[in-house]
C-alpha cells in the first residue's frame, strides 16, 4: 500500500477529493507519454491552496515536485516518490492595457492568443511552445529569436520561506534556460507581462508563419518534450546530432526524429529508460565525434 495514503486525510482539509490522486501514472501527465506513478498527484485550484500544500509537505517531510502540463518533463519508469503538484488549474489570464497577468498554469498558446486578440505584440514567438507560463519563466523558454525574458515585468512566487514574494526582472536572474526560480527552487504563481500595441493583422501573420514552420520542421505527430538538448555554445544541437549520423537512431520505442534530429520522440510505446538510453547514446556519440558536451533541456525526475 502506498505509504502516503494517510497523508490524503490531511490534504482533504485543503483540497477537494477530486483534486487528489494516489499512485497516479505520470505517463498521463507528460507530453512524452512515459513515466511511472507519483505517490500522490494534486491539482490545486488557487494559489492559497498551493501555499497550504507546500507548507503541509514541509511539515510532514514529504518531498514534492512542482509541474505544469509536463511538456518539458521526463519522469522515470519508477515514478515519483512523494507528491507532484500540478498547477494547470491555475490558468487565469487578464489583460490590463498593455499588460497581461497570467497564472502559472496558463498555457503559452492561450496567452499568445490573448495578446493577439488585444493587438499586443511581443509574444508571437511563444504561440507554438506547448508549455505553461510557470515552466516557461522558470526555464526562460524561447523560440525563433524570442525569449520570455524580453516580456516579463514581474513574477509572484512562493519562496523558500513559504512566503509569497514579488520578483522583478533583475531578481529573476534570467539566462539561457536558467532563472533564480530554478536556482533556488521557488514556485511561480503569477506573471505580469508588458507588451506593446501592434497591428492585429501583422501579429496574426507572424503567428501563422511560425505555426506553419513548426508543422513543417518538427515531429508534432509523435509524443516528445520538444528540443531534447540545450544549445551548446557556438553550435546547434540538432546539427551536431545529424552530422554524427544519428538521425533515425532508435533504442526500444524511442527514436531520434527523422524530421528534426534535435527531438527525441516516443515513436512506439517507449519507456523512460528507452529515452534515457538514447539520450546517452547521442551524448556519447557527439562527444566522441565533435568533443562537445550536450546537456538536456528536458527535465528528468523520478526513480528508475
Amino acid at each position: 500500500m502506498n505509504k502516503f495514503r494517510n497523508f490524503k486525510v490531511d490534504l482533504m482539509k485543503i483540497l477537494d477529493e477530486k483534486d487528489i490522486k494516489i499512485d497516479e501514472p505520470m505517463k498521463d501527465h507528460t507530453s512524452f507519454k512515459v513515466g511511472g506513478p507519483a505517490d500522490i498527484l494534486v491539482t490545486p485550484e488557487n494559489s492559497d491552496q498551493v501555499l497550504d500544500i507546500i507548507k503541509l509537505c514541509k511539515e510532514k517531510g514529504i518531498p514534492y515536485y512542482i509541474m505544469g502540463n509536463g511538456s518539458n518533463l521526463l519522469v522515470k519508469d519508477g515514478g515519483i516518490r512523494g507528491m507532484a503538484i500540478k498547477l494547470t488549474k491555475l490558468n487565469s489570464i487578464k489583460v490590463k492595457g498593455e499588460r497581461i497577468i497570467a497564472d502559472s498554469g496558463a498555457s503559452l498558446k492561450d496567452v499568445s492568443q490573448k495578446a493577439l486578440n488585444n493587438s499586443l505584440t511581443g509574444f508571437e514567438f511563444a504561440c507554438g511552445i506547448p508549455g505553461s507560463i510557470g515552466g516557461a519563466v522558470t526555464m526562460n523558454a524561447g523560440a525563433y529569436n524570442g525569449e520570455i525574458s524580453n516580456t516579463i515585468e514581474n513574477v509572484i512566487v512562493i519562496d523558500n520561506h513559504i512566503k509569497k514574494r514579488i520578483l522583478n526582472l533583475e531578481q529573476l536572474e534570467l539566462d539561457y534556460r536558467m532563472s533564480s526560480i530554478l536556482k533556488y527552487g521557488y514556485t511561480v504563481l503569477k506573471v505580469t507581462f508588458k507588451f506593446e500595441k501592434g497591428d492585429y493583422n501583422k501579429i496574426q501573420g507572424r503567428i501563422q508563419d511560425l505555426n506553419r514552420r513548426r508543422r513543417e520542421k518538427q515531429p508534432l505527430e509523435y509524443p516528445s518534450a520538444g528540443s531534447t538538448f540545450k544549445r551548446p555554445e557556438g553550435h546547434f544541437a540538432a546539427k551536431l546530432i545529424e552530422d554524427s549520423g544519428l538521425k533515425g537512431t532508435s533504442v526500444g520505442g524511442a527514436q531520434v526524429s527523422e524530421k528534426h534530429s534535435g527531438f527525441i520522440i516516443n515513436r512506439d510505446n517507449a519507456t523512460a529508460k528507452d529515452i534515457l538510453d538514447l539520450i546517452k547514446v547521442v551524448q556519447d556519440t557527439v562527444k566522441k565525434k565533435f568533443n562537445v558536451d550536450l546537456y538536456t533541456e528536458v527535465r528528468i525526475i523520478g526513480e528508475d
